[in-house]
């Protein structure tokens, strides 16, 4: 990924935050038959010092038969991304120099990923999986909810993928690159337009 250093966002936390956020990841892998690539819900943790990855795929799927037998693999995270107008710039009505853009969050993990086929693990990870993303609503469904062969036989239709993540790489393109007169003009005008969480972001990396 092209980064130039004042977009680089180095803090683990930060980046994993992002994608606990943002969980659906397009999962990228290549072999000898091509590139594939997945848009996958994953679940994020730190396990000492270590980030992993887990999520699963449909059998039918042929991606897992990439890195069956542990194979490179690239997930890419997206953020909040938003246009940018030059309308916003104080350095517009200077000299007019101005082009538009584009700001966004976005997250790179790169590492080994491992197929788990076995059926506690992906007991686990569906039910995990479930309650992470059932867990703000005011009746949460639950895997056991469903029969009980049911869910056997749908378990027997995933397998699972376990990332041992060995580099993160996350980048901030968030107006930094701007004076700050132009950093107050694109904060207003994202307020305005009701893109809050791009102006905290612009607000906050770029010293407002």
């Amino acid at each position: 990924m092209y980064l130039p250093p004042q977009f680089a966002e180095s803090d683990e936390s930060v980046m994993r935050a992002l994608i606990a956020a943002h969980p659906l990841g397009l999962l990228i892998s290549a072999s000898e038959t091509g590139v594939q690539a997945n848009p996958v819900p994953f679940l994020v943790s730190n396990e000492d010092g270590v980030t992993r990855l887990r999520a699963h795929l449909s059998r039918a799927n042929p991606q897992w038969r990439h890195v069956q037998d542990g194979a490179s693999v690239l997930v890419v995270f997206q953020g909040d991304d938003t246009y940018v107008t030059p309308s916003w710039y104080q350095s517009k009505a200077e000299h007019g120099k101005v082009v538009p853009t584009w700001n966004y969050a976005m997250v790179q993990a790169r590492g080994i990923a491992v197929v788990k086929e076995d059926p506690h693990w992906l007991g686990n990870q569906v039910n995990a999986l479930t309650d992470r993303h059932e867990a703000d609503r005011a009746t949460p469904w639950k895997v056991n909810d469903a029969p009980d062969k049911f869910v056997q036989a749908q378990l027997r239709g995933i397998v699972g993928i376990d990332i041992t993540v060995s580099e993160l790489t996350g980048k901030w393109k968030v107006s930094q690159n701007r004076p700050e007169a132009d950093r107050q003009g694109v904060h207003a005008g994202l307020t305005q337009d009701g893109a809050v969480e791009m102006a905290e972001l612009v607000r906050r990396y770029g010293g407002l």
